[in-house]
Order: C-alpha cells, then sequence, then structure tokens
C-alpha cells in the first residue's frame, strides 16, 4: 500500500481552503492525523528525524524522502488534514544561507545559528552565495521530494525565519538590543538587506516546489492555493511597542502587501503587546496563537481570540480536542478557525469532524 490520498480529496482541500481564506467557508477547517494504517513495505532503516537537518550532507535526498514517505504511508488523514512534510533546517535558516554557523545535533536536540566570526553591526552587508551548501540541500530535498510524489504530497517551505530573528544569529544575546539604541539606522539596514533576501529565497525554493507542488503551506500547516507563510519575530519578546512598531512593523507590513496569504506566529504573552499594532495591517490574513510553555493553553485565552476575530483576521488553534468547542463558545462561531489537533481515538475524531462538517 502507498499514502492514503488521491488527486479527488486535494481537490476538494483546495476548494475548502480557497472558501475559508476568503471568509466565506461557513465552518472551521478540522485536521486530524492518525496513525494505523499500513504502509505496505518495511521500516527503512534511515531514522525519522524532526529536523532535516540532523541527517548528515552524505544521506541522499532520495532516501529522507523515502524515510517521509514510509511516515506518511502509517497515517490517515480525516477531516481538512492532508499528507504534509516540512523540511525543517531550524527556525530562521536564512541566517546559514548568508554565512551564519548552522550546528545540528542529535544529541542536542535542536539547531541553533552562530557567527562564523563576531563583527561589529557597521560591518555586516547579507549578500547572496549562490554556492551555500544549505541552500543547494534544501533544494535538493525538494527536487526529489517533487520527484516522487508527483503532487500527492504537500512540501512546505522551509522555516526561512523572521528578519530580526535572522539579525539576531549574528548579532547574539544583548548585542542587537544595544543595536537598536547605539545604531539604529544599521539595524535598519540590515532588516530590508535581509528583507530583499529572504523573497529571493522564497522565490528560489518555490521555483523548485512549484507548479508541481500542490499549493503552498509552511511550517504550521496551513494550506493555500496560492503563495502564504507563518511570518514571525520571536525577537520582539524582548521589545516594546514603540520599538515593535519602529523595527518590526514596517517590514512585516511589506511582507504582508507581497505575500497573498500572509499569517503571524504570536508566541507567547510576551508578544501580546504588540497585538493591537499588528491587526492594523489590512493585508495581514491571520494569527496563529501560541501560549507558549508554562502558561495555560491557547484554549484558555479567550479574550486573544476575541480581539483576532473581533479585526476580521482568520485564526489558526492547535491544541487539544476539547479546545475548538471552547474558542468556538467564547468567540460565537468556530468560523475562520483552522483547527489542527490530535485525538486518543477515530472516534473521537470522526466524532469531532462530524460536528464541524469536516467529514
Amino acid at each position: 500500500m502507498s499514502i492514503d490520498f488521491n488527486q479527488a480529496r486535494w481537490e476538494r482541500i483546495r476548494a475548502n481552503s480557497r472558501a475559508w481564506w476568503a471568509g466565506e467557508l461557513k465552518r472551521p477547517l478540522v485536521h486530524v492525523t492518525l496513525g494505523g494504517h499500513d504502509p505496505g513495505r518495511p521500516e527503512p532503516k534511515l531514522p525519522l528525524h524532526h529536523f532535516t537537518a540532523f541527517y548528515d550532507l552524505s544521506v541522499p535526498a532520495e532516501d529522507i524522502v523515502d524515510r517521509w514517505d514510509y511516515h506518511l504511508s502509517c497515517c490517515r488523514f480525516l477531516g481538512d488534514a492532508f499528507p504534509v512534510i516540512w523540511p525543517n533546517f531550524g527556525p530562521g535558516v536564512v541566517a546559514a544561507l548568508l554565512g551564519a554557523q548552522l550546528n545540528a545535533t542529535v544529541e542536542a536536540g535542536t539547531v541553533w545559528f552562530h557567527p562564523s566570526e563576531d563583527h561589529d553591526i557597521r560591518d555586516i552587508h547579507f549578500e547572496y552565495d549562490p554556492d551555500n551548501i544549505w541552500l543547494h540541500r534544501i533544494k535538493n530535498i525538494m527536487r526529489a521530494a517533487m520527484e516522487r510524489w508527483q503532487g500527492l504530497v504537500l512540501v512546505s517551505m522551509t522555516d526561512l525565519g523572521g528578519n530580526l530573528d535572522i539579525l539576531s544569529s549574528f548579532r547574539p544575546g544583548e548585542q542587537l538590543l544595544l543595536d537598536l539604541y547605539d545604531h539604529p539606522e544599521e539595524v535598519k539596514r540590515l532588516i530590508w538587506e535581509a528583507h530583499e533576501l529572504w523573497w529571493r529565497y522564497f522565490d528560489e525554493f518555490n521555483s523548485v516546489l512549484q507548479p508541481v507542488n500542490p499549493g503552498y503551506s509552511a511550517w504550521a500547516g496551513i494550506f493555500s492555493p496560492d503563495p502564504s507563510y507563518m511570518f514571525q519575530c520571536d525577537f520582539c519578546y524582548m521589545i516594546g511597542p514603540d520599538m515593535f512598531d519602529e523595527f518590526v512593523k514596517p517590514e512585516l507590513a511589506a511582507s504582508c502587501r507581497r505575500m497573498p496569504n500572509g499569517f503571524y506566529h504570536l508566541d507567547g504573552p510576551g508578544q501580546l503587546p504588540h497585538l493591537d499594532s499588528m491587526l492594523t495591517i489590512p493585508e495581514l490574513k491571520g494569527i496563529q496563537w501560541v501560549s507558549g510553555a508554562g502558561v495555560p493553553s491557547p484554549m484558555h485565552w479567550p479574550e486573544v481570540w476575541r480581539k483576532i476575530k473581533g479585526a476580521g483576521k482568520l485564526m489558526q488553534l492547535i491544541d487539544g480536542s476539547a479546545a475548538l468547542d471552547a474558542v468556538a463558545n467564547a468567540i460565537g462561531t468556530a468560523e475562520g478557525i483552522t483547527f489542527h489537533t490530535w485525538c486518543e481515538s477515530e472516534s473521537e475524531a470522526v466524532d469531532l469532524c462530524r460536528r464541524y462538517g469536516a467529514e
């Protein structure tokens, strides 16, 4: 057997997603993926890693895609779920494309970036490197996926990162925070240098993925029939609203104007002071609220969901299976939500999809 999906189901995904993005779908999108499907073949020897960067560069791209294929062949896709793979090279891999060191070890369990050597911010200049090893690695894996699946599986955009997050990989620790005060114009120069290169990489990767890829997505797994991305700026957790408006919002707004279906990753209570400001960006289509560790899960923040809904934005909710009911009750509707969840049983998943019309 193989991946339990087909082009007829993709047509349904496209139609419902297009209506959802347009605000015309009279229900939420409900994504539930379960295991238990017979893959029909032995499990590959290559382990499944969350970070694609954990695979040594000597591992062929085709072997990585084959391992992903086996994983997806074990899955069942309920409701609005679909087979999707995310080539994960760490949060903000554009830093590595611009020359930062990418460190990835299975033992550490994560990927991080640091400058090859320290430079004063006035001496940092971002340039495109056509021979960058990570650029070629990502493109080769994407190309192998397109050749293997021929549009059956959606390959998401790798995590390019937010531009201040990318810059912080070259000015780590408190250095970039001090630069906001000491060298604000240099920070802005690099933000816009990174902006232009970010878009160059986005377009270059999509030139590999399209037109075979069945649509567009990013690490958050929201399907879009048109170009889409989950924008973010984890760095803004450490700055106030005035600095957000000066250093983050202009570039974010410019990217939203350029991206047909742009979302924002609102990560943790420290970003809530910026929510009112970002909601005024007309072209920003939606918000993903992730409350973070050590605080109640996203379903327990009704005031946040009401504010997002009140601004006319779409919403992504990632939480336990009871979360959609809770948020829908808090804001008066489930329309405009894309819900990604897990269930304890197939019957629970089927009931959830049926109740919200996502059978």
